[in-house]
């Protein structure tokens, strides 16, 4: 169980979505930022591997599994709704200590890749080690199984609806095609069962929140952008503070 909320009411936010209306998830990177979402009213949040990464001084992936796992339960505590951790591939651990880190945290679901050093993991490994994950986690947490194929080079969808396949039957509840293309959403949704993943936009330069829901996205997540987007304003502060200094 989460410090906040649970993951009964974290999967029911995922069901019975209209097709304009998607889930979203703004992406904490630290507890600070934690409140600030959950304050203007979102009812979840996912945590982006990236955006943990940079507020603990690390290049993305370079995380050791005990500062992630620790910076979790740091956004755990600081609110009061359910809380997904972007893991990355499971740094190696079991999955039943994968489980049990997880739930220590009191996250209420997590986020699993399917490559690792640039390169796919084979699909039916993959799917035995999420089957061991369901197996240990029972109904106690939300397996969002990511899917790489888009992201390593591999454009067609049949290659990544394969993988969502074995990944549902393997027990994930949501499946996430990272960097599909966006005219390829409709077709993912009608060949995956289940709600789908799909990264949004923070500005025009795509389709708007509602549209990505349209084209199939059950839920938006966003990565590293809002705590790319925090540093800027950060960084257009400090040039206003620089130039106090200099009058």
């Amino acid at each position: 169980m989460s410090r906040g909320g649970t993951v009964e009411e974290f999967r029911a936010l995922h069901l019975g979505r209209a097709p304009g209306d998607p889930l979203v998830l703004p992406g904490p990177w630290d507890a600070a930022s934690a409140r600030v979402f959950a304050a203007a009213g979102f009812p979840a949040l996912a945590t982006p591997s990236a955006g943990v990464a940079a507020s603990l001084g690390y290049e993305d992936g370079a995380v050791p599994a005990d500062e992630m796992f620790a910076a979790v339960a740091r956004i755990t505590r600081a609110v009061d709704v359910p809380v997904s951790a972007d893991i990355e591939a499971g740094y190696g651990l079991a999955p039943r200590e994968i489980v049990e880190r997880l739930l220590e945290a009191g996250a209420v679901g997590c986020n699993l890749e399917d490559s690792a050093g640039g390169v796919l993991k084979d699909p039916h490994e993959q799917a035995e080690f999420l089957a061991e994950f369901r197996a240990a986690a029972g109904d106690r947490l939300f397996l969002n199984a990511r899917v790489d194929t888009f992201l390593r080079g591999e454009t067609d969808p049949g290659r990544a609806i394969e993988r969502a396949a074995l990944y549902v039957a393997a027990g994930a509840d949501c499946i996430f095609p990272i960097r599909a293309p966006e005219d390829v959403l409709p077709l993912l949704r009608s060949g995956i069962q289940g709600p789908v993943n799909v990264h949004g936009h923070l500005d025009a330069t795509g389709p708007s929140l509602a549209e990505l829901g349209e084209l199939g996205a059950t839920r938006l997540t966003f990565g590293p952008k809002q705590q790319r987007w925090a540093a800027l304003a950060l960084q257009g502060m400090t040039e206003q503070l620089k130039k106090q200094l200099k009058t």
